[in-house]
């Protein structure tokens, strides 16, 4: 949902105050869910491996798959951050890129972090702008503008009309795991394809009962997709070194955030123990 400012999905430096969107997760020990926005998902929810040879689910492919193009990877070890990017055959400017990250902190705390939509600026880099044009039940529509110095002192700016679609909770159980997703689509802006999906998966590891530890570590992946073309007049090739490098840094500083919110958690409750009960936010 962030767009890069090469144009892409937008998040910059982490603000040491609460923002309100994010006070109901620091107010209360226990969260109940609602059992109709939560819906169990049989089919293998684990996302494949980076070298399989089919499209991400949601995002536009050519008929018969991903067959002899051009891959190129990035990984980090320190963050477990893993990305990939294709050329996709018959498109020549346009790129699918798929990258995820490990993150030290549950699932609700990652959603609340990716849905605190007014707040992204406050803590993604290169993010100058986001604004809430619109919100209702499981959506959002915002206005976001990305900028970036180039050199000899010049900026480039992108700009971008993004519609965001809030899934449900998946219950995963014979994973022993629960997953939700943010499908995005630009609507109107630099880019004439630029739509994806976000997607925050935690492996339940509780205590019997349902509790969590404090200082428990958390198995929770951030997963992103995104298939994007600019604009004619923009070669997506000036711009895939910059936009690969910002979806990193956005990925990264989503994960410092979400991590920085459980820490405020952790600190404020003076139980050692709180019951973890997922719910949508």
């Amino acid at each position: 949902m962030a767009m890069p400012s090469t144009a892409s999905c937008c998040f910059a430096s982490s603000s040491p105050h609460v923002r309100p969107s994010l006070r109901l997760l620091l107010t209360h020990t226990t969260i109940t869910s609602s059992p109709a926005r939560i819906r169990l998902v049989s089919r293998n929810p684990l996302r494949r491996s980076f070298s399989s040879s089919e499209p991400a689910p949601g995002v536009a492919g050519d008929e018969g798959g991903y067959v002899d193009r051009e891959v190129e990877e990035d990984r980090d070890e320190r963050y477990g951050f893993e990305m990939e990017v294709r050329k996709l055959p018959g498109k020549k400017n346009r790129r699918l890129v798929r990258a995820r990250v490990r993150v030290g902190a549950p699932l609700q705390a990652v959603w609340a972090t990716l849905t605190d939509y007014e707040g992204l600026a406050g803590f993604i880099p290169g993010l100058s702008e986001c604004r809430l044009l619109h919100q209702d039940k499981a959506f959002a529509r915002l206005y976001q503008v990305g900028e970036q110095d180039l050199a000899l002192g010049f900026k480039f700016n992108a700009k971008g009309t993004i519609d965001c679609y809030e899934g449900e909770m998946e219950l995963l159980p014979e994973f022993r795991a629960h997953r939700r997703e943010i499908d995005f689509n630009m609507v109107d802006g630099d880019f004439k394809v630029f739509q994806g999906k976000w997607s925050v998966q935690e492996v339940d590891d509780a205590t019997e009962g349902g509790e969590i530890s404090s200082g428990q570590e958390f198995q929770t992946t951030l997963s992103y997709v995104v298939e994007l073309e600019p604009k004619l007049w923009v070669p997506v090739r000036l711009l895939e070194g910059r936009i690969c490098k910002e979806i990193k840094t956005n990925l990264i500083c989503i994960r410092e955030e979400a991590e920085r919110v459980q820490r405020l958690l952790d600190e404020r409750y003076v139980q050692p123990d709180f019951s973890y009960v997922v719910r949508s936010l």
